[in-house]
């Protein structure tokens, strides 16, 4: 018998020197601005599989702060299900494109590029109003 699972992966919003949030144009498909993260490897931890992910993507040492919450719609990747834990982090320095990023860019709430892939645009609604709820307390 074969088990089909979900598979883990991570999001890091890179929250850059209060200037924006910072994506990933991607080099591979699907095409479009991104939210640097990816696979969780075997025997590593979420957060380690984020910090990870999101030097590799940005050049950037990331010190994550929070975690914004889990997506698991089984369409929102179509390439199969994975199940994304989001995370919120925090850089300073000077971000290069890495692996599978052709492009990097610093935005905010009304400069989001376009297109954004995956469920990414959901993602940062949800985000946004996150913070703008924390700065309402």
């Amino acid at each position: 018998m074969k088990y089909k699972n979900p598979i883990p992966t991570v999001d890091v919003i890179i929250e850059f020197e209060d200037k924006g949030i910072i994506l990933i144009k991607r080099f591979n498909e699907p095409h479009g601005w991104a939210i640097p993260g990816g696979y969780v490897d075997y025997g590593e931890s979420l957060e380690t599989a984020a910090v990870r992910e999101a030097k590799q993507e940005t050049a950037l040492d990331v010190e994550l702060v929070g975690q914004l919450r889990t997506y698991s719609d089984p369409h929102r990747d179509f390439r199969q299900h994975n199940i994304s834990t989001v995370f919120i982090g925090r850089a300073k320095g000077a971000p290069n494109p890495g692996t599978d990023a052709k492009e990097i860019g610093i935005f905010t709430r009304d400069t989001l590029p376009d297109p954004l892939v995956f469920d990414h645009a959901k993602i940062l609604n949800d985000y946004f109003q996150f913070i703008e709820n924390k700065n309402k307390y």
